[in-house]
C-alpha cells in the first residue's frame, strides 16, 4: 500500500513538472517594460518587482548585426519601452522567457505593428494565424522595411548559417 501511494505521488509530481515545463496557462501579465533586448524580445517588470523576459510570438525580427535589426529594435523601443502593457501568455520557451502576445496602447498588438512596419517575419513554423501572413503579405507587396531589400533573409536562415560557420 505504501508503495503504490509513494508511486502515485512521483506519477502526479512528474505529471505536473513536465507539463509544465513548455506551457502556460494563457494568462494576462501586466508591468512595465524596462528594456529591449532585440525586436521580438524585452524584460518586463511586474507589480510585485519580479523581472521577466518575454519574446513576441509568432513573429520573428531580425538578428543582431543582420539587416535591420537595429530598425527593429528601435521600432519596439518606441512602441513599449517605458511604457505599462499587458502581454496573454501563450507559453514558455526552453531559454524561460515567456512567449506571449502583446497589447500596448489600449488595442495595438506588437506583433502585428512590427510586421505592418516591415521588421519582422510572420514564424509560420509556430504560427497558424493567417492574418499575421496577410500583413506580412502587404508589407512585402508594398516593399516595406526590410522588404525594400532584394534579397532579405530570414532569422531562422540568418541563425542557421552563422552555426555552419562556426563548426
Amino acid at each position: 500500500m505504501q508503495k503504490t501511494w509513494l508511486a502515485l505521488v512521483t506519477f502526479i509530481i512528474l505529471l505536473l513538472t513536465s507539463s509544465s515545463f513548455n506551457t502556460v496557462k494563457e494568462t494576462i501579465i501586466s508591468g512595465k517594460v524596462t528594456a529591449i533586448t532585440d525586436g521580438d524580445t524585452f524584460k518586463l517588470l511586474q507589480k510585485d518587482s519580479t523581472l521577466i523576459r518575454v519574446r513576441l510570438a509568432n513573429i520573428d525580427c531580425p538578428e543582431r548585426k543582420q539587416p535591420f535589426s537595429n530598425r527593429a529594435k528601435q521600432f519596439a523601443s518606441d512602441a513599449i519601452f517605458g511604457k505599462n502593457i499587458e502581454i496573454v501568455v501563450l507559453s514558455k520557451d526552453r531559454y524561460g522567457r515567456y512567449i506571449a502576445n502583446v497589447i500596448y496602447d489600449k488595442d495595438k498588438n506588437l506583433s502585428k505593428e512590427l510586421l505592418k512596419a516591415g521588421y519582422a517575419w510572420h514564424y509560420v513554423k509556430y504560427s497558424n494565424d493567417a492574418t499575421l501572413q496577410d500583413i506580412e503579405d502587404t508589407a512585402r507587396k508594398d516593399k516595406t522595411g526590410l522588404w525594400n531589400d532584394p534579397k532579405p533573409i530570414a532569422p531562422w536562415l540568418w541563425r542557421s548559417n552563422k552555426k555552419k560557420k562556426v563548426k
